[in-house]
């Protein structure tokens, strides 16, 4: 487990200066992507890995906002960068050679599978944005 979340840790951080992500940020960037995948790879065997990817990527994108107002940053940074563990990279390259190797029925649920993924990750995105907007109108309303 201390191994996954190290590499998670490093591969994040890494992509982070890939992205041009100012240094100061690096640190958070990372932190940020260990999260998400502690949260993915704890609950991925009970709640299967399109859930896994929503609930995750919804703590990736509330924790991303705290720190952009936290160290007055662009979301982007922590929320693009904190996404890379859980993009199913791996998964789409697999359903592809699949594809060309003509083993269509495995080629078809590797594909449906990286969609799913790939939904649940730009969902729990919007997720996040809409609840933080819910509380930060609840938490800010002027009183009459």
């Amino acid at each position: 487990m201390l191994a996954q979340l190290f590499t998670s840790f490093i591969a994040t951080a890494a992509f982070g200066i890939l992205f041009h992500a100012p240094r100061r940020s690096l640190l958070q960037c990372g932190f940020v992507g260990m999260l998400g995948w502690l949260v993915y790879y704890s609950t991925t065997d009970s709640m299967g890995p399109v859930s896994a990817s929503l609930l995750a990527t919804i703590l990736i994108g509330i924790v991303s906002q705290g720190f952009a107002r936290l160290y007055k940053m662009p979301v982007i940074i922590f929320s693009v960068a904190g996404m890379i563990p859980l993009v199913p990279g791996g998964m789409a390259y697999n359903a592809m050679r699949q594809f060309v190797q003509q083993h269509y029925p495995q080629a078809l649920e590797l594909a449906m599978s990286t969609l799913m993924i790939a939904g649940a990750i730009a969902v729990g995105l919007v997720l996040s944005e809409v609840l933080n907007q819910i509380f930060h109108n609840i938490r800010f309303r002027p009183q009459r």
